[in-house]
């Protein structure tokens, strides 16, 4: 989420190598954040191989703010 806050969109690949997680993983991550609304996954292709955008949803941004206002707080 700290990574997709900053980003106004992603490509799947290269979130993975920037946050340094298995492909399994964060796929697994992101259909968690998907179900919630937090995110929406982009899939199509580029040319003939398969390719999956991340964008975080105004909900997503709006769970993100909380979040990080809650830790001020308890900080």
């Amino acid at each position: 989420m700290a990574y997709l806050s900053s980003a106004e969109i992603e490509d799947f690949t290269r979130l993975a190598a920037e946050l340094e997680v298995a492909n399994n993983s964060l796929s697994s991550n992101l259909m968690r954040l998907e179900a919630l609304g937090y995110v929406q996954l982009r899939r199509g292709f580029l040319g003939r191989k398969p390719r999956m955008r991340v964008v975080l949803t105004p909900a997503g941004r709006t769970a993100w703010a909380l979040y990080l206002d809650r830790l001020s707080l308890n900080g």
